[in-house]
């Protein structure tokens, strides 16, 4: 059985009908990790027991008529700031090398409540601090599309899981495009639902403010059964900031997109260090989308190109009171053989703490100094207002907006070695997160001359995730009928 020809409907479809079994489905989702992980490491931990015994209790009650759910056989991984029983929650960190979920994530329990199986952990920038993979403590995930090249990140072993075949779904988590990128980079839909729809109880924190947890894969209507299966049962009261947002986003997908406007910028596609083939891509998805009945609109975001600044003011604060828990004393990783509390602690950190953690923690203690706490924290939640604002009037002439993903596709391991180089590749996502809106990243097909996936990004004003998925539907459909597209849609094989 091999799992690249089938989307997670399907799966779920023939589990129910008895086509297939979902101890089958797991075993043919075990084969395919067994297979390509050596080429692309996507996994930190593969629970081969967990989704072994959860395909029998599905089988089971298949075989007793009882009722299955939405996700009932399909293999799902996990991004490793997750909390799952019976598995490790790393962050991809040493500080957390060794330590065993004691509880389950709502995000996880409403999946496996919905009988998707547990494949396992992927892997992810250390604590979710980076956007290719690369600062993993253990080791980084390779793209499936070009082993040469970065898979994006923090969620990039989540986007390769699904890219590679080895799941037909994946979890992510999205704090400036942590979704999204890897999910262009690496050719597969990538969603980061607007911020409280999907409950972040159980997912470590990086930036309270911004995170938001997402589904990634192969086609947007598995996106939206996921999401299906994520907001089931509406408001998570351990989490105050989820919301109550019940949607049936499956059915949303083939509803009427005529007369929908989405909105461009122009000025955007001038932007230096947007690639010529990133370009081309944008050139296909605005002509799908017009095809499709679609209007588009020419809006603006004045402050767009202060959203950079603003995140990695509000972004780092954030993570270093988040943080500061990881003490050598309370969790996390404890230094030996240290004579005081003081030593203990300050080299539990130093060495428990990859590079890119100890910057972004240090950066977030001095912002909320005494004395440059108003001089650069303020302002940013100035500018954040401004963003927000600018969304709203924007979101007065259009329904959703077209943006790139990323600047460039997936670069190679060690071109991009300058922090604030990488940071920059954020442009076109970070916003969204600042206005707590909605986004989703859809592959537009190849690169003429890097033969690397390219993608196109939508974003809708909060609590429209429901449309979003409708109009990113419509640009997938569009883009299947269009034959004068200069781009491979969805062939070619992985390196």
């Amino acid at each position: 059985m091999h799992l690249d020809g089938l989307s997670a409907a399907q799966i779920a479809a023939g589990v129910a009908a008895g086509e297939f079994s979902a101890t089958e489905v797991a075993r043919a989702s075990l084969d395919a990790i067994a297979s390509n992980e050596p080429r692309v490491q996507a996994f930190l931990q593969v629970s081969a027991d967990l989704a072994l015994e959860a395909a029998a209790r599905i089988d089971a009650r298949r075989a007793a008529k009882q009722e299955l759910g939405v996700l009932a056989g399909v293999p799902v991984a996990f991004k490793d700031n997750m909390n799952l029983v019976g598995t490790r929650t790393t962050c991809a960190s040493r500080m957390l090398g060794g330590y065993e979920s004691t509880y389950t994530a709502t995000c996880v329990r409403r999946l496996l409540d919905a009988d998707a199986i547990p494949m396992g952990k992927t892997n992810m920038d250390e604590f979710a601090f980076g956007s290719s993979t690369e600062s993993s403590a253990f080791y980084p995930t390779r793209n499936p599309w070009d082993a040469s090249r970065v898979p994006g990140g923090s969620s990039g072993g989540s986007a390769a899981a699904v890219a590679s075949g080895e799941v037909p779904l994946s979890l992510g988590s999205d704090t400036g495009g942590s979704i999204r990128q890897p999910a262009a980079f690496c050719g597969v839909v990538g969603m980061k639902p607007t911020y409280g729809v999907v409950s972040r109880y159980g997912v470590v924190a990086f930036g309270s403010s911004l995170d938001q947890v997402g589904p990634l894969g192969r086609t947007v209507s598995d996106v939206a059964l996921a999401m299906n299966a994520l907001v089931a049962d509406g408001r998570d009261k351990l989490d105050s900031t989820s919301q109550d947002f019940r949607v049936n986003f499956l059915s949303q997908l083939d509803k009427l997109v005529e007369g929908m406007r989405v909105g461009v910028i122009p000025r955007l596609m001038e932007h230096q260090s947007l690639s010529v083939e990133v370009r081309q891509g944008m050139e296909v998805a605005q002509r799908a989308l017009g095809e499709q009945g679609i209007e588009l609109v020419e809006v603006e975001l004045p402050n767009m190109a202060s959203a950079i600044a603003a995140y990695y003011v509000i972004g780092p604060a954030e993570a270093f009171s988040n943080l500061a828990r990881f003490d050598g004393v309370r969790f996390g990783y404890r230094e030996p053989g240290c004579a005081t509390l003081a030593e203990q602690t300050a080299l539990s950190r130093a060495h428990g703490f990859g590079a890119e953690a100890k910057r972004r923690q240090m950066l977030g203690a001095y912002l909320l100094a005494s004395g440059v706490y108003q001089t650069y924290y303020y302002p940013a939640q100035q500018v954040r207002t401004l963003i927000t604002d600018d969304y709203r009037a924007a979101f007065e002439r259009c329904d959703a907006i077209l943006l790139p993903v990323t600047p460039t596709v997936a670069w190679h391991f060690g071109e991009v070695s300058d922090p604030t180089q990488m940071y920059a590749a954020d442009l076109f996502t970070i916003s969204c997160n600042i206005a707590g809106n909605c986004g989703i990243s859809v592959p537009v097909g190849l690169g003429a001359d890097s033969g690397m996936p390219l993608a196109a990004q939508l974003q809708g004003p909060a609590f429209f995730d429901h449309k979003l998925l409708r109009i990113a539907h419509a640009l997938e459909r569009g883009l299947a009928s269009n034959g004068d597209t200069p781009l491979c849609l969805s062939g070619g094989e992985r390196a």
